[in-house]
């Protein structure tokens, strides 16, 4: 029951109002002059760039060269389970989130929106966090780039590989939103078509059909067995370990689906296209990682050699050890290259989620003022420029081993998108409540779920429980790993000390539920509402069949 105080509140809160028709969609822009006095961000993130980098923008290392390190700790049906009960949380997060930023498509996406629904000082943590975790990213996805470009040539120094993909991925990003988009979009584009194609090469190599006629069927499920058992230890301890060993990497993998929010802030006729990037979040999840895990458990049995990522060889990438084993001769090569453009794909979004995380920090205040500047088409230059400078983390790899280093990143990334994660979903949770005290129908939101907030509760208690328990392994009798223990628990441990010192410092109460903000910006984003043009091709019109024929799944 409501009391008196929060009815009143609720009879006062207007209906959002109904979606507007505009037919001049080029000169759209996300006001913040009232902080800077000069330039805005522009958005020319159209339609096309957000459904492609929805589904495949960070589809990355993780899945195409990461999955080599859960496999040999997991097992074929350890890596399965451990990428099904990631993609679950995965969907749980993008639902919460989906649900927020299609009705605040606000700069910033849930960092702003942390602030709103919650307090300061959690969009402070949330902002900082965030911006961690796509920092590191980017150095990440430099070395496996070198881990990767090493399959054809072990001579050259990685450093000149980490060079080479470095001023690639500044040089797409200083060109704005727009080229960025529009690069992701066919990187993307080959990424879901050598995904798509491997799954059914997999297939097809495991029934038989390659040129040495071997049909695998399920044998690497039998012999060596479809769990490890996690560090010799026997029964169902063991297996249970090695399962949860696999969620840590799983987690990598899948961090990064949330880039849609950020992107919201740039995105053309946002409350119209990011439900239905939102809905194309379980393409992603089942097509790609959950089929992509299926069949490289298929066909590469967990106690090969080239899964040793320490080793720092191309072949450490499980889809081409399976090709490679498959007897065909000329494929290994031209799909490490498709895997290659994925690094690169996944490094550029790395910067520019970064970039904008960093300009976001600054529009709130929790950043300095300088981050703010843009150029005259809406390129936050300065938060690109010092983001880059992260890149040249890549050259640890150089003395240590690109794979090893590429470990390290994991482990980093990894809990802090999970904690990312854990942000997103009490920030939905104060979201969920205070559109019930205030009287708000979710039913009238541009994107609901039913599942709510059953499903909010349960990604946010398992990513803090994941997190938690991420470096478990180093306390196995003669585990001890510096290096290990450090790059897991550091993100984990920032977190509150981060929180407990900016609520000291803004001394700001936590919100209540009938103070949420849900009127501020409605207006301007509801102007910007309209429906999409007619399409001009045959190809436009495939596209939005396509568009109309998910939404209605």
């Amino acid at each position: 029951m409501l009391s008196e105080e929060e009815k009143v509140v609720a009879h006062n809160v207007p209906e959002p109002a109904s979606f507007k028709e505009e037919s001049d969609t080029e000169s759209l822009r996300v006001s913040n002059e009232q902080l800077t006095g000069k330039n805005k961000l522009v958005r020319q993130l159209k339609n096309r760039h957000i459904q492609m980098i929805s589904i495949g923008g960070v589809i990355g290392t993780g899945l195409f060269l990461g999955t080599a390190t859960a496999l040999k700790n997991g097992g074929p049906v350890g890596l399965l389970l451990g990428y099904m009960t990631m993609g679950s949380i995965c969907y749980s997060v993008m639902i919460s989130l989906g649900e927020m930023v299609a009705y605040l498509p606000i700069p910033g996406g849930h960092i702003k929106l942390a602030g709103r629904f919650v307090d300061p000082a959690f969009s402070f943590t949330m902002g900082w966090n965030y911006w961690y975790n796509w920092a590191i990213l980017l150095p990440a996805e430099l070395s496996a780039a070198s881990v990767l470009i090493g399959f054809w040539n072990k001579d050259i120094n990685p450093a000149v590989w980490v060079t080479v993909c470095m001023l690639f991925v500044i040089f797409i990003n200083m060109l704005g939103a727009g080229a960025y988009g529009e690069a992701e979009f066919w990187f993307a584009s080959i990424k879901v078509i050598t995904i798509t194609g491997l799954i059914i090469l997999g297939i097809v190599l495991d029934l038989g059909g390659g040129p040495n006629h071997d049909r695998i069927g399920f044998r690497y499920w039998k012999e060596p067995g479809p769990f490890v058992q996690f560090d010799g230890i026997q029964g169902a301890k063991g297996r249970f370990l090695a399962w949860w060993a696999v969620l840590t990497q799983a987690a990598f993998s899948f961090t990064g689906t949330e880039i849609v929010a950020i992107a919201a802030g740039e995105a053309k006729n946002p409350r119209r296209n990011l439900p239905k990037a939102i809905r194309r979040v379980y393409i992603r999840i089942l097509l790609f990682y959950i089929g992509g895990t299926a069949i490289i458990g298929l066909l590469v049995p967990s106690n090969v050699d080239g899964l040793n990522l320490n080793e720092g060889t191309a072949a450490s990438s499980p889809f081409v050890i399976a090709i490679e084993r498959a007897g065909i001769k000329s494929l290994p090569s031209i799909i490490n290259a498709c895997l290659l453009t994925s690094a690169w794909s996944a490094a550029s979004s790395d910067l520019f989620t970064s970039s904008r995380g960093l300009y976001a920090l600054a529009a709130a205040g929790n950043a300095p003022k300088i981050f703010l500047k843009t150029s005259a088409n809406g390129l936050p230059y300065v938060s690109v420029i010092f983001n880059s400078l992260f890149a040249l983390l890549g050259y640890m790899g150089v003395t240590k081993g690109s794979g090893r280093v590429f470990g390290w990143f994991v482990n980093m990334s990894a809990v802090a998108g999970l904690m990312t994660w854990f942000g997103i979903c009490l920030t939905y949770l104060r979201f969920y409540k205070g559109l019930r005290a205030q009287g708000f129908d979710r039913r009238k939101l541009p994107f609901a779920s039913r599942l709510q907030p059953y499903a909010a509760w349960y990604s946010m208690c398992l990513c803090l429980f994941i997190s938690l328990m991420s470096g478990w392994a180093v306390f196995l009798r003669g585990k001890w790993a510096t290096d290990t223990f450090v790059t897991n628990y550091l993100p984990l441990g920032l977190f509150p000390v981060m929180y407990v010192g900016a609520r000291y410092y803004y001394r700001e109460p936590y919100k209540k539920a009938h103070e949420v903000d849900f009127i501020t910006d409605i207006a301007e984003i509801e102007a910007e509402a309209y429906d999409d043009p007619p399409p001009k091709n045959k190809a436009e019109a495939f596209w939005q069949w396509q568009v109309r024929r998910n939404k209605s799944c």
